[in-house]
């Protein structure tokens, strides 16, 4: 089993029980008023703690490398970790003395959407000498999610993100990118996204972005020409494969990319790379077999879940699958099949974690005959 790191955006995800009692938000939260509720949830998330704690359950030997305070929200954090990952999963943790543990208040009221109130904290201040040497020296590969809601990784049109990725790649690691949704008001929505993609590219061996954020990143009046199209709807209910996602590809991959995994929601996974020859700059210490994995092109429909309880953590743990099949030595089909299963087994679940089955459970699951979307 070849060692991996998952590092990126972690935070605290607090959300409050609340009973369906027949109330407004605005009736809710009146000032003054006190409501009783039925308790509160307490999870992490993030890229770091979503994908990287999914990964040590699917058996993979990953070292868990977010950024939080030094407070109390930061103990509680490593202490899920140790909970889900085993004594020592929260050992390399990254700890700031400046900056506060990330949260995210979460405001579900029975019959109104989600609401959020997010504090980045040490997220804004992650930057390339976070990271051991020592640490990164023992790993074949490095996983880094959610820079579009990290402020160094975007400042400067990536400079620093490119500079972690470069650095990374210099060790021989073999590497993978994760990206998250963009709010157009922030500070991120006025980033050169299209500028910072293309920057990091070449040090990036596997970009794994959601359709909708890629889009929204290289081509924003076609992903407001779909949201147009979609009517109100999520925009996998209306996406078209040749002309929606495909030329996306191809702008990545005139780029320098390698490998692209695109997550097209409830429709499936459409997974491409490129030749042999660009295949051979992927990071030694992962000892891919570049001709099995050249020249792929193709689509893997999702399958149907029993029940959809959440869609937290879907793409994370999905990504989660993919690294643990690829550092297993599982051919592309095979990561791309466990991956879009494991999305199907998330969902079933209130949490990104609950829900997930063994690699030995979805292969006897598929073999039965698992219905696909």
């Amino acid at each position: 089993m070849k060692k991996a790191i998952a590092a990126g955006h972690t935070c605290l995800d607090i959300t409050p029980v609340i009973p369906d009692l027949g109330l407004t938000a605005k009736e809710l939260f009146a000032p003054g008023k006190l409501t009783g509720i039925g308790g509160v949830q307490i999870h992490t998330g993030g890229s770091c703690m979503n994908t990287g704690l999914a990964m040590k359950k699917l058996g993979a030997d990953v070292t868990l490398m977010g950024k939080v305070g030094c407070d109390e929200f930061g103990d509680l954090v490593r202490e899920i970790i140790r909970r889900h990952g085993g004594p020592g999963a929260a050992d390399h943790m990254i700890r700031s003395e400046d900056s506060a543990t990330s949260f995210t208040f979460i405001t579900a009221i029975p019959g109104i959407d989600r609401s959020f109130l997010y504090f980045p904290g040490a997220n804004d201040t992650f930057g390339p000498e976070d990271l051991s040497d020592e640490v990164l020296s023992g790993a074949a590969h490095f996983h880094f999610g959610y820079p579009s809601i990290m402020k160094r990784m975007y400042a400067d049109d990536g400079e620093a993100l490119a500079e972690m990725f470069r650095h990374v790649k210099s060790l021989g690691l073999s590497t993978s990118l994760d990206t998250a949704a963009i709010d157009p008001a922030s500070d991120a929505g006025k980033a050169d996204w299209m500028k910072i993609i293309t920057r990091v590219l070449p040090y990036v061996d596997f970009f794994m972005p959601s359709m909708e954020e890629l889009c929204y990143m290289m081509d924003p009046a076609h992903y407001a020409a779909w949201e147009t199209r979609a009517a109100g709807k999520e925009l996998a209910a209306v996406f078209d494969l040749d002309t929606d996602v495909k030329p996306l590809a191809d702008r990545l991959f005139s780029s320098g990319a390698k490998a692209v995994l695109i997550k097209c929601g409830a429709p499936g996974l459409y997974f491409r790379t490129a030749g042999e020859t660009v295949l051979s700059g992927i990071g030694s210490k992962l000892e891919l077999d570049t001709k099995a994995w050249a020249d792929r092109d193709h689509f893997t429909k999702s399958f149907v879940p029993s029940k959809v309880l959440s869609a937290t953590g879907a793409g994370d743990t999905c990504i989660a699958a993919f690294l643990t099949a690829l550092l297993q030595g599982y051919g592309p089909e095979d990561c791309t099949e466990l991956a879009a299963a494991t999305g199907a087994s998330c969902v079933e679940a209130y949490d990104s974690l609950s829900g997930l089955r063994s690699f030995t459970e979805l292969k006897e699951k598929i073999r039965a005959g698992w219905k696909r979307t």
